[in-house]
């Protein structure tokens, strides 16, 4: 099978949830025998790490990247605005990614073309036009519930007003267009009963993002240790750490002081590097997130806000550590509360449940095992691409 992976920032090298979400599809259909081609965008915020690229994956992926001004301007913003027009989307379009597109479509057959994420729908006509492969979405996110959520919890009336106002355009364009596709695959299972409920005429299913389970058991986790690892470059991200370390982390260092709480991430705001808070240790971006996340003992994840599925929060369980998080960061996931992972929705019960982690160790050993095989269980990378290649051949074959 022939498949064209269409991204809207570079897969590889897999840096945050969403690149890793899409590496995942790409390194499993390549494993299955599947013939497949990138071509991502690239932009300030998301460049291409050339120099990580390796040889292997070059041959295999013949992966192009087309740099594309993706920064927030204020008079297109104004302009979308005063249209009615969905900023975010409008942000996508690019003519040298489309005659990209255009030129890799005329040169080859696919049989399938993958779209990641609804920021690339604008070029599906083209797509239709230049190719008789199906189109399927792979939908990382209900994109506007996430941004509806984040306007709620804006303090400043301004922004919250022009927050609730790319929510709504956003929702227009994601319910006007939910038909465009051949097929869609969500991450959760949630965002495809939304699909379903909101017009999708189309087959849609939900595969989760698949890992291989791998071995870090040789790094020694440090004692009262918490960890937060994410790209401070999303949102929800620097919005649920500061929710952390305003309302649970004072709690925390007064009642247990040996807590030590680090933080790691690429783009990082200088108030928190500059902060110097007590018992907090601003790491940035780490070269190797799995040996990070092995050498920490309890993964605290207080979002407040998002949509998908939470691929940080997976990879800790696939090694065997507790997560504490809310019930907007578990979305997605098939667990089991104080089982699989801990779920605290307030600042008392996210305190509370650190406190118990970082006094009892059987019970994080106990949780962290059996998150170990839930994921090892259910996130399997070689089973999930099954499901994706059968769910591909059913539409091929319609």
């Amino acid at each position: 099978m022939k498949v064209l992976q269409l991204c809207n920032k570079p897969p590889y090298p897999p840096v945050d949830g969403g690149t890793m979400a899409m590496n995942s599809i790409t390194q499993g259909l390549l494993n299955e025998g599947c013939e497949v081609r990138v071509l991502t965008m690239e932009s300030e915020k998301h460049p291409l790490r050339r120099e990580k690229l390796t040889a292997e994956y070059m041959d295999a992926t013949r992966l192009e990247a087309v740099a594309v001004d993706l920064g927030l301007h204020v008079i297109p913003a104004a302009v979308a605005m005063l249209c009615g027009e969905s900023y975010h989307v409008k942000r996508f379009i690019d003519s040298n990614f489309a005659a990209k597109l255009r030129e890799t479509l005329d040169k080859e057959d696919f049989d399938i073309v993958h779209v990641e994420s609804l920021f690339l729908t604008p070029y599906v006509p083209l797509i239709r036009k230049h190719s008789t492969a199906k189109v399927i979405l792979r939908a990382h996110n209900v994109e506007h519930l996430i941004w509806q959520q984040v306007a709620k919890s804006a303090r400043n009336p301004f922004k919250r007003q022009y927050l609730k106002h790319l929510a709504l355009t956003l929702r227009a364009y994601e319910l006007e267009h939910v038909n465009d596709y051949d097929g869609v695959v969500c991450i959760t299972r949630n965002d495809a009963d939304y699909f379903r409920a909101n017009g999708c005429r189309r087959p849609v299913t939900h595969l989760p993002f698949g890992i291989e389970t791998e071995d870090v058991g040789h790094v020694d986790a440090e004692p009262n240790s918490l960890f937060h690892i994410g790209a401070m470059d999303w949102l929800p991200n620097r919005e649920s750490i500061e929710w952390l370390l305003k309302d649970v982390w004072p709690v925390i260092h007064r009642e247990v002081p040996q807590a030590h709480l680090y933080l790691a991430g690429r783009k990082m705001p200088e108030r928190w590097t500059t902060a110097h808070i007590e018992g907090v240790t601003v790491v940035g971006e780490v070269p190797d997130a799995m040996y990070f996340i092995g050498s920490k003992k309890i993964n605290v994840v207080p979002l407040l806000s998002g949509s998908g599925i939470r691929v940080k929060i997976i990879e800790a369980m696939s090694v065997g550590k507790v997560v504490i998080t809310t019930t907007v960061g578990a979305s997605g996931i098939e667990y089991t509360d104080g089982e699989h992972l801990l779920i605290a929705d307030t600042p008392e019960q996210f305190a509370a449940k650190i406190k118990r982690c970082l006094e009892d160790d059987d019970y994080c050993h106990h949780v962290g095992e059996a998150a170990r095989r839930l994921i090892a269980e259910q996130y399997n990378s070689k089973r999930l691409t099954e499901d994706l290649l059968k769910f591909y051949n059913e539409r091929i074959e319609k």
